[in-house]
């Protein structure tokens, strides 16, 4: 049955990633070498979302493959997850000219493809890296520093999750003060995957108490 579910939910994805390929709704289908769609385990428990393709993505076709994402790697092998278990995708699809900021219109013509994804894949934890995932899905405007390992739930694709805020791997790699923050949020993810995977456990009946024993009578000697 499971496996069948599985089946369903890959397929979905891998539909929808040949409809993104071809996607030319913003400036940036222009100067792509090709759609970076995202990848990993279609029915993740945990997502990752970053900003938008770079220079090696761009080429190679998958999200973190770059300095960056050989840090996400390290980081998740020291909580013991892999990146086969885990689902990464960027709020962009395509690679902006110089790796300069997503633009807002960016953003707006893509978002409904992470936003899809989301609902095909069905995490129950989505980890948001830096500040433009953090903005998009938290639909708030206050940027990482101010809220990185501060989860909170909300509803994203039609599904309750929990939202996790941590700093893009990209900020260790030039300020490596950064890296011990970093291994402090990472820390709680299974602390969180646990709570989020884990229905509250059903509440035990109380026994009523029962009546007291009789006590035997002590006669004194006068």
């Amino acid at each position: 049955m499971e496996a069948a579910a599985a089946g369903i939910s890959v397929g979905s994805l891998d539909a929808f990633a040949t409809q993104v390929a071809a996607c030319t709704k913003c400036r940036l289908s222009q100067t792509r070498t090709q759609v970076v769609f995202g990848v990993g385990h279609p029915d993740a428990d945990l997502m990752f979302v970053g900003e938008a393709p770079g220079f090696h993505e761009d080429k190679q076709g998958f999200p973190f493959v770059g300095q960056a994402g050989k840090l996400l790697d390290t980081l998740l092998a020291e909580i013991g997850l892999s990146r086969a278990e885990v689902y990464i995708a960027n709020v962009l699809k395509c690679r902006p000219p110089g790796n300069r900021d997503p633009a807002p219109d960016e953003i707006e013509a893509c978002e409904g493809h992470l936003f899809r994804q989301i609902e095909l894949i069905r995490p129950k934890l989505v980890a948001t890296l830096g500040n433009f995932a953090t903005k998009l899905l938290s639909g708030k405007p206050l940027g990482i520093t101010r809220v990185h390992g501060q989860e909170q739930e909300t509803t994203l694709g039609g599904n309750r999750v929990v939202l996790y805020p941590i700093y893009h791997p990209a900020a260790a790699l030039y300020t490596p003060r950064m890296l011990d923050v970093l291994r402090s949020d990472f820390r709680r993810i299974p602390e969180l995957l646990g709570r989020a995977v884990a229905p509250p456990p059903e509440p035990e009946p109380v026994p009523l108490a029962a009546a007291p024993a009789p006590q035997p009578v002590q006669l004194g000697l006068f």
